[in-house]
């Protein structure tokens, strides 16, 4: 049987999988800069005799072909990159980068598809088709990795006809993998905005352009896009988190900074919120007498998960762990580059379980104290790997 094949290979290989995570996690490195993860990552390729290729600099695509008849592709995808964090924990794989920390799980990503790339490698001889095996490099930073490496053809030669990630989850608890099919996570673009007054001395407002009071006034404007322009039946966001008005008890500054982030799941409404958003922010500067730079960068889309392949893949989950370890998510307003797989190609974007309240592993992604348990790398690892073979119909 297939499942008992790859159970068994998973526990074989899990001390090394292990390695390769501590290893990661105690060499991070940042986004567009994974020099020696992709180098670390080639090598472990190189040992199984997978061939591969590399894309968008340090990027690595492998491929894994069945001896079985089938022209079937399934892409499995791994970030690499690590975040601008200072690691807390006091562990013996603490990172030795200074101020880089793989915060995220991508270190976990990586290494569970390493062991799931180490398991298929010794089963080319039970199934038929291709596994294509994408490291991909820059998912924490615009403009995302996923859109370079979709740019220099890594959903071609061969075309997949799905694409599966997955990604650590600390509020699921280790064992466990949860699935939403459809929306599921949002587009995400940064917001920067500066508000040009006239400064001058906080007792005379008359002879100043208060950029204080006006940025005042656009922040709660704007929220009126959300509210009264957004349907609500579709999620969205506006957040800003930093304003900095550089003056003093007595001192009105020149000008007002912000930076804030927009975040939906539609992207026809996005594009009007963006005219929307500059417009309200402008004329109420005008208004008011001060000028407005409004500036949105574009960030990553909206994630659907494919309503089809999904259903398909949680059933595969259920098989492999039972049904009492696969749960249903809801949406989720962070971003995530994966989500230019999902408006290309088939997608499938799954959640694993890496929590241990016993052992105090609770700490939330993109926090200095985040850490896994490491026993999720042994389900992560083999339900990956059947998931592949049986979307291939093996």
């Amino acid at each position: 049987m297939i499942k008992e094949r790859i159970q068994q290979l998973a526990q074989d290989i899990y001390t090394d999988v292990v390695g390769h995570r501590r290893h990661l996690h105690t060499h991070p490195e940042l986004s567009f800069q994974e020099v020696q993860t992709s180098a670390y990552v080639s090598a472990r390729l190189d040992e199984l005799e997978i061939p591969y290729v590399r894309m968008a600099d340090n990027g690595l695509v492998g491929l894994i072909k069945g001896t079985k008849p089938s022209d079937k592709v399934v892409a499995l995808r791994a970030d690499m990159d690590a975040l601008p964090i200072t690691e807390a924990n006091d562990v013996p794989y603490k990172s030795q980068n200074f101020g880089v920390m793989h915060a995220c799980g991508h270190d976990a990503h990586t290494s569970s598809l390493l062991g799931t790339a180490h398991i298929l490698s010794q089963m080319k001889d039970q199934f038929g088709g291709t596994i294509k095996l994408i490291f991909q490099p820059a998912e924490e930073k615009l403009p995302g990795g996923a859109n370079l490496m979709i740019q220099q053809g890594v959903l071609e030669n061969p075309k997949p006809q799905a694409v599966i990630g997955q990604h650590v989850m600390p509020l699921i608890e280790a064992g466990k993998v949860g699935f939403r099919a459809g929306k599921y996570m949002a587009s995400t673009d940064e917001i920067y905005v500066k508000v040009i007054g006239k400064g001058g001395h906080g007792a005379q407002p008359q002879q100043n352009v208060d950029p204080v009071i006006i940025t005042a006034h656009i922040l709660t404007a704007l929220q009126q896009v959300i509210s009264r322009f957004a349907d609500p039946k579709n999620p969205s966001v506006l957040s800003f988190g930093k304003v900095i008005a550089n003056g003093a008890t007595n001192v009105i500054p020149n000008e007002v900074y912000l930076e804030g982030t927009f975040r939906t799941m539609d992207e026809k409404w996005r594009a009007n919120a963006h005219i929307r958003m500059k417009k309200m922010a402008e004329g109420i500067a005008e208004a008011m007498g001060a000028k407005c730079e409004f500036n949105i960068m574009k960030g990553y889309p909206y994630l659907i998960n494919e309503e089809k392949l999904t259903a398909n893949v949680k059933g595969f989950a259920e098989q492999y762990l039972g049904k009492e370890n696969v749960i249903d998510l809801d949406i989720w307003m962070a971003g995530e580059d994966f989500a230019y797989y999902s408006q290309v190609a088939d997608s499938c974007f799954y959640r694993l379980g890496t929590r241990n309240e016993a052992r105090g592993i609770t700490s939330a992604v993109h926090t200095p104290t985040f850490d896994i348990e490491e026993s999720a790398l042994q389900h992560s690892t083999g339900l990956m790997a059947y998931i592949a073979l049986k979307q291939l119909g093996n």
